[in-house]
């Protein structure tokens, strides 16, 4: 991560899953409060474990790439630890991002066997979700070691994105289904991603116009600069949300009207564990 394109990366990576959780999570709100056949159909539980499926091999694809990315491009440690020659340990900073990847590649191991086997329990996703941010929390906490004022300050602010959403996932785990804490974590999630790309234009700028990186003044814009981007992911949620209610009810008013009474078992039966998943 010590370049632009090494911030873009998991700042594309954050964004992607976040604006993904947002659709998803929308989605199955907005069927859930509509209790006719239609909204069933919409979101039954097998199109749900199918994407939960998408989404862990996703993320575990993702998270493959950011490893083999940060060990081989741009001389990299290429999975050498310590240096026998120079007495001394291999490129530690990216070690350090490296092992952020394996744990959200982790996390998305976890998902797929949550979801195609019967062998786990099904909060154990959320419960490595956590552990997932978490890990990538103190690797940043203890990332920041003799920088620069301005260079503490960004990766600081990233730390409040990142444990908010570790905590926020860590109540998930007891509170399945809860669509504030859903999209709380979403909003954290990309409100990282959108950090990650900012921290890259702060200490890496394509322009080549460098930050002065001990003037306070610039810590200060920096600081509400970050509340400005907590209120674009708020509105980002927010639209996305309104937009698939939207879709769903557009859906649901062109659909014939249907009687719970005549649906078959099999179909009743489906729509009350949509409401479990």
């Amino acid at each position: 991560m010590g370049s632009f394109m090494g911030h873009i990366l998991p700042g594309s990576f954050f964004l992607i899953a976040g604006l993904w959780w947002a659709g998803k999570y929308s989605l199955w709100y907005a069927t859930r409060r509509n209790k006719s056949a239609g909204a069933g159909r919409l979101a039954t539980r097998a199109m749900q474990r199918r994407m939960e499926i998408l989404e862990g091999a996703v993320v575990l694809t993702f998270s493959l790439i950011g490893i083999l990315a940060e060990q081989f491009v741009a001389n990299g440690p290429r999975f050498q630890l310590y240096n026998q020659t120079a007495q001394q340990w291999e490129q530690l900073m990216i070690w350090q991002h490296s092992t952020m990847y394996l744990f959200f590649a982790m996390s998305g191991a976890t998902t797929l066997t949550v979801h195609l086997t019967d062998t786990a329990p099904l909060a154990l996703d959320r419960l490595i979700l956590s552990i997932a941010f978490f890990s990538e929390g103190f690797l940043f906490y203890y990332h920041l070691h003799g920088r620069e004022m301005l260079d503490v300050h960004v990766h600081t602010l990233l730390l409040y994105a990142i444990f908010a959403g570790a905590l926020t996932a860590l109540l998930e785990m007891f509170h399945r289904g809860n669509v504030l804490l859903e999209l709380l974590r979403t909003t954290m999630c990309i409100l990282q991603g959108s950090w990650f790309w900012q921290i890259g234009f702060v200490l890496y700028p394509p322009s080549g116009v460098k930050w002065d990186l001990t003037d306070h003044s610039n810590m200060m814009f920096i600081t509400v600069c970050y509340c400005w981007h907590l209120a674009c992911a708020l509105i980002t949620i927010s639209v996305l949300y309104c937009t698939v209610c939207c879709v769903i009810r557009s859906k649901l008013r062109r659909m014939p009207p249907m009687e719970m009474g005549l649906l078959k078992p099999r179909e009743r039966e489906v729509e009350s564990e949509d409401e479990v998943l």
